[in-house]
């Protein structure tokens, strides 16, 4: 296990926690996490979380260690199903919605680790008056980057949809001239990822989660320089953010001042003005280092979350009025561009809402990039759970898999602690694939082999 995997949740955990504390009017926030004056004092309250953190790491560790990732995750979900510790939830939640995402559960990483967007007094007015019309997002950010130097994508972690609209873009940034792209949570230590060409476990710590793994795959495909900007050691804040913003520049624009830069990073990190931790942002210092005003694209808070009632008022509006099939921006007859935080981010994306088959999300087509390729238990061999993953057949056993879906057979009358995937019993589920050739694996909970296949997908020759 690499130093970077132990002690980046550390590092979230804790900035998880101090919002919490704090009732921080920020994305960080969970809907109904925090107490009401009434049970417990803020300082208590903190207390449990930072007792809850500790836990959460030496859950992590202890899974860390175990054999294959289907044995890690099944040790993070047993954990949380069995302790109900008000605190404990709260933040190991969020840990375990990382591994539900490496998986491929996207719907239980939603309901693992939810965030609410209630209406904030920073909030701008509503889209659907000022004259503003919607249109597709890509289409207007591709726009506004022909004359930027720095475009800035920010994500939820646990909500690869927000990771969707950067890969689908990644090819025509390119053919803009834009040639570094930047990820936060990349690992420095992985010296050859631009040579490999493709990513692997070590290569980051969001990584493993395939569309994480796309991103990076898609740039390093399109020819970009992959950058391992973020310098989580440096600590929580402003030490942190200014690091970051200091490595971006030095490692992009103080050697190459033509250079121009897609970064991507999570949450409030590339916010351009405000309040970030009690401190400034990434995206702030590196405007004050470089001189250069990134353009700043908003993801995270205008998705369709877990529960209806942690939806942004906004997002609820706008889906009654659009009924949007792709991801929409609002543009004003004057060319502005409409966001719900004013002057801390350029634009702001609605995302549409979607729905489930085999407990999987139509988004993850990627805008028609991939199509649905069906598994069933045949690959299991009566062993559940097991998991299938599909790999490049040009890539290496190491890869981080294109897509990955797990399938078991829920027994509703087993102890809870053996009833893992409970209301996601499946034993055929959907994998998304680019049209090319690939290598199926599945295999079960202490990671040995059940079965492999060698498969086509699509047009062959259409293979990126």
């Amino acid at each position: 296990m690499t130093a970077e995997t132990k002690k980046m949740p550390r590092t979230i955990a804790f900035a998880a926690a101090a919002l919490l504390t704090a009732s921080a009017a920020f994305a960080d926030n969970p809907v109904n996490s925090t107490p009401s004056a009434d049970e417990m004092s803020p300082s208590e309250w903190r207390r449990q979380q930072l007792i809850a953190a500790d836990k959460s790491d030496k859950i992590m560790t202890e899974a860390q260690r175990l054999p294959g990732l289907l044995g890690r995750y099944l040790h993070m979900q047993i954990n949380y199903d069995t302790n109900h510790d008000r605190a404990f939830q709260v933040i190991f939640g969020q840990y375990l919605s990382w591994f539900q995402t490496f998986i491929g559960d996207y719907p239980a990483a939603a309901a693992s680790f939810s965030i609410a967007q209630p209406p904030q007094d920073d909030d701008g007015p509503s889209p659907l008056n000022g004259g503003y019309t919607a249109r597709p997002a890509a289409d207007v950010i591709l726009e506004l980057a022909k004359t930027r130097k720095a475009v800035f994508f920010n994500e939820a972690h646990s909500a690869p949809i927000t990771r969707t609209l950067t890969i689908q873009l990644l090819p025509k940034l390119r053919e803009l001239g834009f040639n570094y792209f930047a990820a936060e949570t990349l690992y420095n230590t992985d010296r050859d990822l631009q040579k490999r060409g493709y990513p692997t476990a070590k290569s980051g710590f969001y990584i493993d989660e395939p569309l994480y793994g796309e991103m990076v795959r898609t740039a390093l495909r399109l020819g970009f320089r992959v950058i391992a900007y973020d310098v989580e050691s440096a600590g929580v804040g402003d030490p942190r953010e200014r690091a970051g913003a200091e490595t971006l520049y030095d490692q992009v624009f103080r050697k190459d001042p033509n250079a121009r830069l897609v970064v991507n990073a999570g949450f409030a990190h590339v916010q351009k003005t405000g309040v970030y931790l009690r401190g400034s942002s990434m995206g702030e210092f590196f405007r004050k280092v470089s001189g250069i005003d990134p353009l700043t694209i908003e993801q995270t808070m205008l998705i369709q979350h877990a529960r209806p009632d942690q939806d942004h008022p906004y997002y609820v509006a706008v889906m009654q009025a659009q009924h949007p099939a792709q991801p929409i921006v609002f543009v004003r007859g004057d060319g502005k561009t409409w966001t719900l935080k004013p002057d801390k981010y350029d634009m702001s994306v609605f995302f549409p809402q979607h729905e489930l088959v085999k407990q999987r999300p139509g988004w993850l087509t990627l805008d028609g990039l991939r199509e649905a390729y069906p598994v069933g238990s045949e690959l299991c061999r009566n062993q559940f759970p097991c998991m299938i993953e599909a790999r490049y057949a040009s890539e290496g056993d190491d890869a981080v898999a294109a897509d990955r879906a797990v399938l078991t057979v829920v027994d509703p009358n087993a102890p809870e602690n053996q009833r893992i995937l409970a209301g996601h019993g499946e034993t055929s589920s959907r994998l998304f694939l680019r049209p090319g050739q690939y290598r199926l694996r599945a295999t079960d909970r202490n990671n040995r082999q059940l079965a492999t296949r060698d498969i086509v997908v699509g047009n062959a020759a259409a293979t990126p």
